[in-house]
């Protein structure tokens, strides 16, 4: 645990996990430093459209699933602020479905390309602009801490498009996104002075999915060992409970990714690719709810208390 609270990035792929190949150097990079495993999901409605599934997997993470439905007929929600200890988010994204929702949560909205409306022209990569003023927002100007940010939390939502992921479109963004990776971890580098304050979470989900998606991508027993007489001596697995009650709609299948990170903090397991055999085989964090993540990120910013063990 760090002896002052950690400050958060959060790079959401949405949708891209699919597409990540040997060529992404820097997302393999950071899951062989970083403490990996996945988030579950539960069984998305039938009827729900493309733009639904990413405000609801969005509002998941939150744990503002009850908030995602009320949007219906509420303009006026409780704020991630008021949740968390007066914690102050943003986002950036181009989903406007994403911005809507996200400003009644209390987030400051912004355009992707905010990021880079200042970047003076040849200055630097973009990207490298970019995570420059991602880590600004988050009080580390110039790679230094100053004791007051802007903003404790800053997602950046990446993918899964406004429209229809295509491949191409999909290559673009799992190229932005790992190129992001790359940039701020050479800027938090160990031994930097914001190295040990800045918390890094790096999420990769497949998307709208469906039963007859690839069967090695599920976390759950194979379907064999269930059948077996020694399945009744295992213990349901942590992420299918939500107190000591079942959770109903579990999907097994197709769960997001999550690496983090953070220097001197964060455990390293075995994990040196960001996959999912890597991430089964490998990872540190196995399973857990994606309702559970904000509550996990929170607590390292000292806005929440410890979820789980």
């Amino acid at each position: 645990m760090a002896d002052k609270p950690s400050r958060a990035v959060v790079l959401y792929g949405d949708g891209l996990v699919r597409f990540v190949d040997p060529s992404h150097i820097h997302l393999h990079s950071l899951a062989s430093k970083a403490s990996c495993g996945f988030l579950s999901l539960p069984i998305a409605p039938p009827t729900e459209s493309e733009d639904e599934r990413i405000v609801r997997e969005f509002a998941l993470l939150l744990d503002a699933y009850e908030a995602y439905h009320d949007t219906v007929r509420s303009t006026s929600l409780v704020t991630i602020s008021e949740r968390f200890m007066g914690m102050k988010a943003a986002i950036f994204t181009n989903n406007a479905s994403l911005k809507s929702f996200g400003t009644k949560l209390g987030f400051s909205v912004f355009q992707i390309d905010a990021l880079y409306i200042n970047s003076p022209a040849g200055a630097e990569p973009p990207v490298d602009f970019g995570a420059s003023e991602l880590l600004k927002l988050l009080g580390f100007p110039a790679g230094k801490t100053v004791e007051t940010s802007q903003y404790d939390l800053v997602f950046v939502h990446v993918g899964a498009g406004e429209v229809n992921v295509e491949k191409d479109k999909a290559t673009d963004d799992l190229g932005y996104l790992n190129a992001l990776v790359g940039a701020i971890t050479q800027i938090a580098q160990p031994g930097s002075e914001i190295g040990a304050r800045l918390h890094s979470s790096v999420l990769m989900s497949y998307g709208k999915v469906s039963e007859k998606d690839d069967p090695n991508l599920s976390v759950s027993f194979r379907k064999d060992d269930e059948k077996s007489d020694l399945s009744k001596l295992v213990p349901r697995q942590s992420y299918t409970m939500k107190g000591s009650q079942p959770r109903k709609d579990v999907r097994h299948h197709c769960p997001m990714l999550i690496a983090q990170w953070q220097y001197a903090v964060t455990r390293k397991d075995m994990a040196e690719t960001f996959s999912f055999k890597d991430f089964k085989e490998y990872g540190g964090n196995l399973v857990i709810p994606a309702d559970r993540f904000l509550h996990e990120v929170a607590f390292k910013l000292w806005k929440a208390p410890k979820y789980g063990a």
